[in-house]
């Protein structure tokens, strides 16, 4: 068993590397994610023995390297970049929203007595990754304390769950169609206006990925968001001790969206590749300290509980966005925004056809990771009060 912490430090960054490879090299993989993929195979290195359940280099990235990186991935979130959505498709969004919430609610109360005391965690969590991503799953976890197997139950039920979602979003226009005549058409989709490009930057391919894309940064962009970014850690910290009632990630979360607004923040380079860096460092501590066993006595209803959110969350959609005149390729590319990110948002609208809703979905996409964190706290906190925990 390995215990030197650099032999560790190193055995994580390469396992990360590993699951980045793995995620562009193969088809089949890529479905599953390399978020996923490092948090087994990190539970894989304990599993066997390779590592110990314990490190030092663990809480220094369960601590500070983490919340480096929610801040730097928040910090390419742009709220004018709303604009580009539009008002039905930012309210589709909100709606999507509502229904992960009420979903959330509803699936705590139904399962609460299988899953135990950290259902109301589950429900904070659940509505954080199906508002925004596995960003707000990894916030909303952390800030709460998920239990390091319940996180990787967790995780694997969100992708299996992601992944058939996806799948139904894609027929789903189809198939509804008769029930919202006309609204197929990808003329009926495009909000009014011409489309503009997200952020500045130009609409990227369908199938570009985002771990291999190759990005000019300069040394002083580096250093100047490591300064950043500390600074930030600091002042949530203080924050957090004055106001106990509002949880450090919140206060991270909110410096950091506002940050992103500014100018000269924006023209910052490697934020998102440092964010996205620490963020699976992250997932593979969280693997290491999940045991196999351990992971398989949270049963079922973790998995049924992710599965219950999504319908609901698609149900409420339906209903309500009918009610809003929003088409089905509006409602498809929302849906997908909330449970997958703004990457699969864009990856529906443009693999069905609907070009002028590729940005449109970034958009709002890039709204879950800001509201998601606030989202994930607030249902937490309501479930636990509804549960008397």
């Amino acid at each position: 068993m390995i215990h030197d912490p650099l032999l560790v430090a190193a055995l994580i960054a390469g396992t990360t590397a590993l699951a980045f490879w793995l995620d562009h090299r193969f088809a089949a993989l890529s479905k599953v994610g390399a978020a996923l993929m490092a948090l087994f195979l990190g539970a894989v290195l304990s599993n066997v023995g390779l590592v110990p359940q314990e490190s030092p280099v663990y809480g220094v990235i369960e601590g500070p390297v983490v919340s480096l990186a929610i801040v730097y991935l928040l910090l390419s979130v742009r709220l004018a970049d709303l604009k580009v959505a539009g008002p039905k498709m930012a309210a589709l969004f909100v709606v999507a929203s509502a229904g992960t919430a009420l979903g959330a609610v509803i699936g705590a109360l139904t399962f609460s007595g299988g899953i135990g005391a950290v259902t109301w965690k589950l429900a904070g969590a659940f509505t954080g990754t199906y508002t925004g991503g596995s960003l707000n799953f990894a916030a909303v976890g952390r800030g709460l304390e998920l239990p390091a197997s319940t996180f990787a139950a967790a995780a694997a039920a969100d992708a299996v769950t992601t992944g058939i979602w996806l799948g139904i979003v894609l027929v789903a226009p189809v198939l509804l169609v008769r029930f919202a005549p006309g609204s197929a058409a990808a003329e009926d989709a495009a909000p009014a206006g011409p489309a503009a490009d997200v952020g500045g930057g130009e609409l990227p391919a369908a199938d570009a990925h985002p771990y291999w894309t190759r990005v000019p940064v300069s040394l002083f962009d580096l250093v100047l968001l490591a300064a950043l970014g500390l600074a930030l850690l600091v002042a949530a910290r203080w924050l957090g001790q004055q106001v106990g009632l509002v949880p450090e990630i919140l206060w991270l979360t909110t410096i950091a969206l506002a940050l992103a607004q500014l100018p000269r923040i924006r023209r910052l380079s490697g934020a998102e590749q440092l964010g996205n860096l620490g963020l699976h460092l992250f997932f593979v501590v969280i693997g290491i300290r999940s045991l196999f066993r351990a992971m398989l006595q949270v049963g079922p209803e973790v998995f049924l509980y992710t599965l219950v959110v999504v319908a609901i969350h698609g149900i409420f959609l339906f209903l309500v966005g009918r009610l809003l005149r929003g088409t089905l390729p509006m409602m498809a590319v929302a849906s997908q925004a909330a449970i997958g990110g703004p990457a699969t948002a864009m990856a529906v609208a443009v693999s069905r056809g609907w070009p002028a809703l590729a940005l449109p979905g970034i958009a709002v996409g890039l709204l879950g990771y800001a509201l998601g964190n606030y989202a994930g706290f607030g249902i937490a906190y309501l479930v636990r009060a509804i549960l008397g925990g």
